[in-house]
């Protein structure tokens, strides 16, 4: 599945949550329930193609030389106080 254009993660979770609380609702007929349950696994991908980039660029950017991780400090009190 191709990511669909214009739609980021927070929209597609946003949707899909919405999906599951009409599921929840027992207010669907079996049909719209299939039909609303499709469209909410299609987001499912859709989140996961989003976080997989994600990770993907997190893990570039925190490889150092030779394909080790680069360890990142947080320096307490840096003078300036």
């Amino acid at each position: 599945m191709t990511k669909a254009k214009g739609v980021n993660f927070e929209t597609a979770l946003k949707k899909l949550k919405e999906i599951v609380e009409e599921l929840e609702s027992d207010d669907l007929d079996l049909e719209k329930s299939l039909s609303r349950f499709e469209e909410g696994i299609n987001l499912v991908k859709l989140c996961s193609q989003h976080l997989d980039e994600a990770e993907k660029k997190v893990e570039i950017l925190t490889a150092g030389r030779g394909g080790k991780a680069v360890r990142f400090e947080i320096e307490e009190g840096d003078g300036d106080d």
